[in-house]
């Protein structure tokens, strides 16, 4: 995600796009540009046609626009809102981290250095994992090896932060059953590990519900269809100053689209997307600190 001052206007006006949405823009605008500039040709030097032969008028694209745009406000607000609940459930992960150590913290001895480190390891593990499960599977390579047999243990599973939660699940249990948590501490702990559960489970919602198909499909068409037939309207009244127009209103119509659909999946590498990995570290440094006060917060 980039970090940037609103305040700073001319940096903003002159900061190129995203490089994903260039690469689907620019072919694009050099399709319109093109095509504009050919029906000027056609129209006003081959066929000669004037204002007085072919009488064009804007006022049907002027209506169309105010419905186009209330499609495209609508259609940025639902790819907004699905960013946003991405950074608060985000937001929820590291708080709920935090709380997690805290608690354990409180209830392991300081002398367990050997559950403190599992913890230490386990939790930012399950970050880890969820972040790279949001994309395209999570790397092994990213995750601290908590035992011998950790590796392998997570192969042969799909869903690798559930068996994470799972095992963190167990270490508890095995806490309670040894009578090194009571059961109330056991009460305590369980609010943070159901958390994690939800969290997932939210983060797997945004992820795997999309923009229904339909609705995706008409705006996609109608955007088409309204700059296809833009350069008709202009033709016989602006003459080549058609282009341009053409040019400017693809780029404005097409990057609200675009846009709107790098967003709408907010778990990715995107430029627009959520800096999973920065709240990645921080959690690993966090719970560091927190659990083993006298070991250096490093990051994985």
């Amino acid at each position: 995600m980039v970090n940037y001052n609103p305040k700073q206007w001319f940096s903003l006006i002159f900061h190129a796009y995203s490089r994903g949405v260039m690469r689907t823009l620019t072919p694009a605008l050099i399709f319109m540009t093109v095509f504009a500039a050919g029906m000027c040709y056609l129209l006003l030097d081959v066929l000669r046609f004037h204002e007085e032969d072919f009488h064009t008028t804007i006022s049907m694209h002027s209506l169309l626009g105010i419905v186009l745009g209330l499609f495209l406000v609508f259609r940025t607000n639902s790819s907004y809102d699905r960013w946003w609940e991405g950074r608060k459930l985000w937001g929820s992960m590291v708080n709920n981290t935090r709380n997690l150590s805290h608690k354990l913290n409180a209830m392991l001895s300081e002398t367990d250095l050997e559950n403190r480190k599992w913890f230490a390891a386990m939790i930012p593990n399950f970050v880890y994992a969820t972040k790279e499960h949001l994309r395209k599977g999570t790397q092994l390579a990213e995750l601290e090896v908590v035992g011998p047999d950790f590796l392998d243990n997570l192969r042969s599973v799909k869903h690798i932060p559930n068996r994470i939660s799972s095992m963190l699940y167990a270490r508890i249990n095995t806490l309670y059953k040894r009578g090194e948590l009571t059961g109330d501490q056991l009460f305590l702990v369980d609010k943070e590990l159901k958390e994690f559960a939800d969290i997932l489970g939210a983060c797997e919602r945004i992820k795997n519900t999309p923009i229904p198909y339909n609705y995706s499909m008409y705006i996609k068409q109608f955007i088409f269809i309204y700059l296809i037939t833009l350069p008709f309207a202009f033709v016989t009244t602006s003459g080549y100053i058609t282009i341009p127009i053409v040019t400017l209103v693809t780029f404005v119509l097409l990057s609200v689209e675009l846009i709107a659909e790098e967003i709408e999946d907010p778990f990715g590498r995107d430029i627009n997307d959520l800096p999973t990995d920065e709240l990645a570290e921080k959690i690993t440094g966090n719970v560091r600190e927190i659990l083993l006060p006298l070991q250096p917060a490093s990051t994985v």
